[in-house]
């Protein structure tokens, strides 16, 4: 049987690790016991309570693995992939750290390892619909929108976060890259409001942030953009806070103590904006790909609305991220992904062998992506 370790074993590690261990031998590593100790006591898994910032853990913990799953928090992803690549190991990774992927692609490719970046829901899913149809088709334009969202709207946030407030941050303050007439276009986060109305799930407020991730350095399309949603009036709210200061990186002296602004509200929202056991979240998506095909003018749209499941007690978000990942863990070891160095998600999307595959895994999980055409 293959084996798959997989580091972190938050609200995603965990539900990838619970997935993949039905089918392999799967380890899940987090510094979090208690985590851990779930996953030990309810599954066919074994756990290692480890420091996964420490590089010389890493080697000890990737030996005799046959593949990694990395779902650390960002801040920590990109120095945890290079340790796995150093180790010589492939990797699926979803901790969507803000550093170039590309940047470790020529050690990748020394080591001979296969390291699949932002295979989550989107990035990932996203990026391997427009992968697939820019095979299929002349694409014009890409349009992402993405958000996930308690069910429950409670004042004043009207959001929880599965993965750490950190790195939530990150999408409200990081520049937003998106490509218009074949020109590369940095924006300000939290710009271009757009109003869309969702059936089930009623209107949500769109903005730019920083989501194409490699799909500007992958695909030559002349206009591509993805925003995140949200529930109406985060914008304004979120703006207040980055006005203030609350997201400034750089320390600050308060009363002759340092401390970094975006350390403190993190750790401040870390309670308010955590998903508690049993509450309810939503995942909503809708990518559009429009341009020509055999010559006629033509629109793809895949719409997604995925909610928590009850029986599994997990949430949306893990389950439309984490099964997106443990999707393409199963074809990397079924030798279905060739692909040496940084391998984006768009690339895979490609081959409609592989592409079927993952809406079929996806669809086996009660993750349904609905296809229109016009």
């Amino acid at each position: 049987m293959k084996k798959i370790t997989v580091f972190g074993a938050g609200l995603v590690g965990k539900a990838m690790a619970i997935d993949l261990s039905y089918n392999f031998e799967v380890t899940s590593v987090d510094v979090d016991a208690e985590a851990l100790s779930f996953l030990e006591k309810n599954y066919k898994i074994s756990t290692k309570n480890v420091d996964l910032t420490k590089s010389e853990n890493i080697k000890k913990l990737v030996e005799n693995q046959d593949l990694i799953v990395n779902a650390v928090p960002g801040f920590m992803g990109y120095k945890t992939v290079k340790n796995i690549i150093e180790a010589e190991k492939n990797v699926v990774d979803i901790s969507f750290f803000p550093e170039n992927p590309f940047e470790l692609d020529e050690l990748a490719k020394q080591k001979g390892v296969t390291v699949i970046v932002d295979c989550g829901v989107a990035p990932g899913m996203s990026n391997m619909i427009c992968g697939y149809f820019n095979e299929k088709m002349k694409i014009d334009e890409y349009i992402c929108y993405v958000g996930g969202l308690p069910i429950i709207r409670e004042l004043p946030f009207e959001y929880k976060a599965p993965f750490s407030p950190v790195d939530v941050i990150q999408e409200y303050i990081r520049p937003a890259k998106f490509v218009v007439n074949s020109k590369l276009i940095t924006k300000e986060p939290l710009t271009d409001r757009e109003m869309i109305n969702f059936e089930n799930v009623g209107t949500l407020e769109a903005f730019n942030t920083d989501g194409l991730r490699s799909l500007y350095q992958t695909m030559d399309i002349p206009n591509m953009i993805e925003k995140t949603m949200r529930y109406p009036g985060t914008m304004d709210y979120i703006q207040m806070l980055k006005d203030t200061g609350f997201f400034v990186e750089e320390e600050i002296d308060v009363n002759g103590i340092k401390i970094k602004p975006i350390e403190l509200t993190s750790k401040l929202l870390v309670d308010k904006w955590k998903l508690n056991k049993g509450e309810q979240d939503i995942t909503v998506m809708r990518v559009i790909v429009r341009g020509t095909k055999d010559g006629n003018p033509i629109t793809y749209t895949y719409d997604l609305l995925d909610k928590y499941d009850k029986k599994t007690a997990i949430i949306s978000m893990a389950r439309t991220t984490g099964y997106t990942a443990t999707a393409v863990a199963n074809l990397f070891l079924e030798n279905k992904i060739p692909e040496k160095g940084i391998v984006a998600p768009e690339i895979i999307g490609k081959k409609e062998e592989n592409f079927n595959s993952i809406l079929k895994y996806l669809t086996d999980r009660d993750v349904n992506y609905i296809l229109t055409e016009k």
